[in-house]
């Protein structure tokens, strides 16, 4: 299974990452997706995860049906409208079809229930982070939990992990977590727009932290990682940190996405040397496209060298040739990740040795069927 160095890059912690790969090369996955919102994601021109503020608010049920069902002439939330180019969630599906994985949804926090079957963590959408207050702490504390139960009961019934996400603003969100976590994260974050609206980004972050420090007395970046989360977070940060630390102790763990999942790794890491949680560090990857690697408007390799010894992985999945302008717009920076695409598509490299040539094929297959239907 060599051939899968081909497909996969390792960008940092080499060794480990290497190492991760030769585990877990030839088993199948489970793809549990956490799906939440933000406030946040509704600001105006802060995410191109749809066209507009209101369709951005029905994003992730529309994907979440997609991932579930895959092409259907009338879904409940048709894929909204982006800018340029196709939802993520194609190249997460035509894995998931193709490969049988085991799927599990999960609402960590919506405004609204998911028109397909999910498991319902009992969580709330969050506020925007500009309030300093985007969750309370019992809720906080609840979707932690939940995560740890869930992670552990995952982990005992697959080989690995793939934890996806999604969450639109949710790079805004990431930044602010980072931000706070003491981490010098601004201008290396992603977005979905082809060029990073850092500036943006950064004063929402601020407003919100400065906010923040206003209700805790203090600097954010001296407090705790729950009342980070709980006042600049999102429901799927708190979740998923949960999931990949319970998980981790006996099982792989691959954290299925970008920056949001560097952000992700960091909480997690923080909350385990606050609460003394032993946990597997080595048992856990990030992974995602190549499109979030070479972003030019982005330093996501340096952003995970930040983070000190987690493996950053990325598909070498291309689109350059593809029959589709929808998916060729990828090569032009738009959309680049999501709904656990990079992490999935490593998963076909892993698991079934495909290669280029394979997975293109498998996701035009799944966007001709689609275009079909619409």
């Amino acid at each position: 299974m060599a051939q899968f160095f081909d497909s996969i890059r390792v960008h940092t912690s080499m060794a480990q990452g290497q190492q991760w790969l030769h585990r877990y090369a030839d088993k199948q996955p489970a793809f549990a997706c956490v799906l939440g919102f933000t406030d946040t994601g509704l600001i105006e021109g802060i995410s191109a995860a749809g066209a507009t503020p209101e369709d951005r608010k029905y994003t992730a049920l529309a994907d979440a049906e997609f991932l579930y069902h895959g092409p259907n002439p009338v879904p409940q939330f048709p894929l909204p409208p982006l800018a340029a180019g196709a939802s993520p969630v194609l190249i997460s599906r035509a894995v998931v079809e193709q490969l049988s994985l085991p799927l599990y949804l999960f609402d960590a926090g919506l405004p609204q229930p998911l028109p397909v079957p999910h498991i319902s963590l009992n969580g709330k959408a969050a506020r925007c982070l500009t309030t300093a207050q985007a969750m309370e702490m019992s809720t906080v504390r609840h979707l932690f939990h939940q995560g740890w139960q869930w992670g552990s009961k995952l982990a005992a019934q697959h080989s690995y992990l793939l934890l996806g996400e999604c969450v639109v603003g949710g790079t805004t969100t990431a930044l602010a977590i980072l931000s706070a976590l003491g981490k010098a994260a601004y201008g290396k974050i992603n977005s979905s727009h082809p060029t990073c609206n850092h500036s943006q980004k950064e004063m929402v972050v601020r407003r919100g932290l400065a906010a923040a420090q206003e209700k805790w007395g203090m600097a954010l970046d001296a407090g705790s990682p729950w009342e980070i989360v709980a006042s600049v977070g999102d429901p799927m940060q708190i979740a998923v940190a949960g999931m990949a630390l319970a998980a981790s102790r006996t099982s792989g763990v691959l954290l299925a996405g970008g920056t949001q999942m560097l952000a992700v790794y960091a909480l997690a890491s923080a909350i385990a040397d606050v609460e003394n949680i032993e946990w597997e560090p080595e048992q856990v990857v990030v992974g995602t496209t190549r499109w979030v690697v070479a972003d030019a408007s982005a330093d996501t390799v340096g952003l995970a060298q930040m983070l000190g010894g987690v493996p950053l992985l990325a598909s070498q999945l291309s689109f350059a040739g593809s029959a589709y302008p929808q998916l060729r717009a990828y090569e032009l920076g738009y959309v680049k990740e999501g709904m656990g695409a990079g992490g999935c598509a490593a998963a076909a490299h892993l698991y079934r040795g495909w290669n280029q040539s394979d997975l293109l094929h498998a996701i035009e297959s799944l966007a001709a069927r689609f275009s079909r239907q619409h």
